[in-house]
């Protein structure tokens, strides 16, 4: 069975100020997502499950999801605020408003997921290499393999000039991931220079670091780690309204106790993304400067 790539797509877009996942980018009213599955179907995916919230639905099908499942074997599941928790946990959250985080939208989609998978972000770029070297190696796992993959990325190569980016900064062994610490707040400084603001504490950074961007290809094993990670999260951040289950954080605990190694794959590719509202138009006209150059066709869905 051909992999499958779960895109996060429940995002609230509060920097961006819209709902980005299905804002108009390509010369005929694409979205960024029908270039990212038109890649992975390029790059031996077999399906693609989309994670939205419930009140986007409408215009994610007129959009987007109606035009990519007349071309690909296509799925969508809910995420809520109310998704795997108990009525009683329910209450204790009231306060919360944000969704829960990328590792909560993985366990929404658990069900639809039949064959080993890929995760991407909704509005980043990787490119259509990222997704055949991922769609090539997820097509040798069977079901108990802990044996996982991701796609990292130079860190000078994915910055915004918009503002501030979130980053899974890496490092490596053996061809492996040894670590990943998600920075949320990687930002260029008046210099020119890059630094972190890592939990209050400012780090300077080179630019040349390897990074994720959550490009993260599983095998269906990784569910159990999920799980576990998840369970922690329930019993100790329920109360807090913007704590957030990362997929990152969650990987990096996977490699940390020894449940999966993470094979570690690499891409020069330069990053583009709905991060701001100035990012728009950066992203509409590299689009059409892949169209020029034959990279994409004209019409991207016949």
């Amino acid at each position: 069975m051909k992999p499958t790539l779960l895109v996060l797509a429940a995002g609230m877009g509060s920097r961006y100020g819209g709902v980005k996942q299905i804002d108009a980018v390509g010369l005929h009213n694409e979205c960024l997502l029908d270039f990212a599955t038109y890649d992975a179907k390029l790059g031996g995916f077999g399906k693609v499950v989309f994670v939205i919230r419930k009140d986007i639905e409408k215009d994610f099908r007129e959009r987007l999801f109606d035009r990519v499942a007349a071309n690909f074997d296509a799925e969508y599941v809910f995420q809520s605020l109310d998704s795997l928790l108990t009525a009683e946990e329910v209450s204790k959250a009231a306060q919360r408003t944000k969704p829960w985080g990328t590792i909560h939208a993985v366990l929404c989609a658990e069900e639809k997921i039949n064959s080993p998978f890929a995760v991407i972000n909704s509005d980043d770029y990787y490119g259509r290499d990222a997704f055949k070297t991922l769609g090539t190696y997820l097509d040798t796992l069977n079901d108990d393999s802990t044996e996982h993959a991701m796609v990292g990325y130079v860190l000078g190569n994915t910055m915004s000039k918009s503002g501030t980016v979130s980053r899974g900064v890496c490092t490596v062994k053996d061809g492996y991931l040894d670590s990943i610490v998600e920075n949320t707040k990687i930002g260029y400084t008046a210099n020119g220079g890059i630094e972190s603001d890592l939990n209050g504490k400012i780090i300077p950074l080179t630019g040349n670091e390897w990074v994720s961007m959550n490009l993260f290809g599983f095998g269906k094993k990784s569910f159990e780690s999920f799980h576990e990670y998840w369970d922690s999260f329930r019993k100790t951040s329920l109360d807090q309204p913007k704590t957030e289950a990362l997929l990152p954080v969650a990987v990096g605990d996977m490699v940390k106790n020894g449940e999966g190694k993470v094979k570690f794959f690499t891409s020069t590719e330069k990053w583009f993304g709905m991060t701001y509202p100035e990012d728009r138009q950066i992203v509409k006209d590299e689009i059409a400067a892949k169209i020029k150059a034959g990279y994409y066709p004209e019409n991207l869905w016949n």
